[in-house]
């Protein structure tokens, strides 16, 4: 599903930064991949650079087959619009719409008829348990509410990648483990590929695999066989090992 060849950032400037290093990465399709490291160790960028928003110095990154940076700005759009996914930590709503017409904006900017719209958004809102907040502006929910919306607002046009930033930032304890468990239960029904950027070891549990960034570098990598509290603790000691977060406990 997601390719990265050699791929490399420097950003330019009087001094410039390298932020990423020769990486080589894979996620197959169907897979639930996190990326952890300390902080400036190049999550965001790596996330970025997938995301089409940064484009990469050297290197090539294909998704489902396709090259987007080989696209002009239309076709990139359109690209990044159908093929793709976003849950940000800070949700990304427009609090001038209803919870419904943010979740079907995806649809409405692709033009998909009225029918078709009411149809999967009704089906999405079930799963994720927010039917009965559709009517509501996004001032008028939680925070837990308002990140399942973004949840909901990323699959609905069923992407081939969803990318997630710090989903679990601005959540309590009680509502970032129901957002994980929610990412966990559409990547297994419906086999979405799914990539987390997370500095938290809670959120990173619930993935097949974490990845492990240090110094703009793929440092070291983990499986989840099963047993998720050994994953845990696998994670807390390769951040302690690499000076990350191991006290987000």
């Amino acid at each position: 599903m997601l390719h990265i060849q050699q791929m490399s950032k420097i950003y330019e400037g009087k001094v410039p930064y390298r932020a990423l290093t020769d990486i080589h990465l894979t996620v197959d399709e169907g897979e639930f991949v996190a990326v952890m490291g300390p902080s400036g160790s190049g999550k965001t960028t790596l996330l970025n650079t997938i995301a089409t928003i940064d484009e990469p110095t050297t290197g090539d990154i294909f998704i489902d087959g396709d090259n987007p940076y080989q696209y002009n700005k239309n076709k990139l759009a359109k690209f990044r619009r159908q093929s793709l996914g976003f849950v940000f930590q800070d949700f990304n709503l427009l609090h001038t719409l209803t919870v419904e017409e943010n979740i079907v904006l995806p649809l409405t900017l692709d033009y998909v008829n009225v029918k078709e719209m009411e149809k999967r958004v009704k089906s999405i809102a079930k799963m994720l348990g927010i039917e009965h907040i559709l009517s509501k502006r996004t001032y008028e929910i939680s925070g837990g509410q308002a990140q399942r919306v973004a949840i909901a607002r990323a699959m609905i046009h069923q992407p081939k990648l969803v990318l997630a930033d710090e989903p679990t930032g601005n959540l309590d304890s009680k509502a970032s483990k129901d957002v994980m468990q929610l990412l966990s239960m559409m990547n297994e029904e419906q086999n979405t590929t799914l990539l987390l950027v997370t500095h938290e070891a809670q959120a990173a549990m619930y993935a097949d695999r974490v990845i492990f960034i240090r110094d703009g570098k793929l440092y070291s990598e983990i499986y989840q066989e099963g047993d998720r509290q050994v994953f845990f603790q696998k994670i807390i000691d390769t951040l302690s090992a690499i000076g990350g977060n191991a006290y987000d406990i």
